[in-house]
């Protein structure tokens, strides 16, 4: 469905972010990509949803395609249209309108006043907690209802393949599940395939059915997650835990005695 072949980005013309990025994102599949801060990752996503153009980045070579059709030099508003939304980091939502409004404009597509109507209450059905909360002004919502809201707006364009960036980002374990429990609803009763940016590598690596590492702006390491679950540098770089299972404490964690065997 959703390809990147051999991608690579230029910021300002100078400043080389993707250094020749492919992956798959499969129909109905979950696909993550974990990585520090500053892997490119975001930008991976930005890419694909075209909003890398309002940040003066470029793909200068390769190319993404979404169901046999280029879209790298498509524009964002096009790029969503064919099905692709992406959900930001940072619950980005227009703070002054209230819960409902917010949803209203992530159908602003749909002309269809009574499927645009029944799209809403499908959201509210995913989302219960919003219910209560469709008159109040998102800008006083917590963070967990925040990020559901931002979601939900993003299932009202009915897409094709969702872009998360960072939705576990500030929330207590207990919501981060519970959202996640949602997503994977969501996946199977609507057919969305999701691309997963995720730092919280525990929970995307149970989430996602493939999973890509990235760092320094290449893919270092790839395969189904249960794989990656598996694999001794995963374990000890990016779920904290020693070589017999066991978690790793901060400081053994912080100097790494063992190089990555992808370096």
């Amino acid at each position: 469905m959703l390809k990147m072949n051999n991608v690579e980005v230029v910021y300002s013309t100078v400043i080389l972010v993707l250094r020749g990025v492919s992956l798959e994102v499969p129909d109905s599949g979950i696909v993550c990509l974990l990585g520090a801060n500053g892997a490119g990752k975001s930008t991976t996503l930005k890419a694909i949803s075209g909003l890398l153009h309002t940040e003066l980045g470029e793909v200068t070579h390769g190319d993404i395609t979404f169901q046999e059709r280029v879209i790298h030099q498509e524009a964002p508003e096009s790029i969503a249209a064919m099905g692709i939304t992406q959900v930001m980091e940072g619950r980005r939502l227009f703070p002054h309108l209230t819960t409902e409004e917010n949803l209203l404009i992530g159908g602003h597509l749909t002309r269809d006043r009574s499927r645009l109507r029944k799209r809403l209450e499908r959201v509210y059905e995913y989302f219960p907690k919003l219910t209560d909360l469709r008159s109040q002004t998102s800008g006083y919502l917590s963070g967990g209802e925040q990020q559901m809201l931002v979601t939900g707006r993003a299932l009202m364009g009915e897409p094709k393949v969702m872009l998360l960036d960072e939705p576990s980002l500030g929330l207590a374990p207990l919501l981060v599940e519970e959202i996640f429990k949602i997503l994977q609803a969501i996946n199977q009763a609507e057919k969305v395939a999701i691309l997963l940016v995720e730092q919280n590598a525990a929970i995307a690596l149970e989430f996602a059915h493939y999973g890509y590492i990235m760092e320094t702006g290449r893919v270092v390491l790839d395969g189904p997650t249960e794989k990656l679950r598996e694999n001794e540098d995963i374990k000890e770089f990016y779920l904290g835990l020693s070589q017999v299972g066991q978690r790793r404490g901060y400081r053994e964690v912080k100097h790494y005695r063992r190089r990555k065997r992808w370096l």
